[in-house]
């Protein structure tokens, strides 16, 4: 499950609005200002599944670990071998 803040730091990353995600995850904004709130408000797991799908398509990785979570950004590498 992903949290309010990597959502809201996987933004960041991204450079994106909460428009431009929820447009992107297809999901309303109002959903989109519900799950990155830290009010504990109920968010379908639809929409946080939908919310993290997108991210994760765009190069966002979601990170967990007994010392906390995190987001990091990955990049497609790019083939750097010619063919003749």
């Amino acid at each position: 499950m992903i949290t309010a803040r990597q959502t809201r730091a996987a933004r960041a990353l991204l450079g994106w609005t909460q428009e431009t995600l929820a447009d992107k995850a297809l999901v309303s904004l109002t959903a989109l200002k519900r799950l990155e709130s830290e009010n504990g408000l109920k968010v379908y797991e639809a929409t946080r599944d939908q919310v993290r799908r997108t991210l994760e398509a765009n190069g966002i990785v979601f990170l967990s670990s007994d010392q906390g979570e995190g987001v990091m950004l990955v990049r497609a590498k790019i083939d750097t071998t010619f063919s003749s």
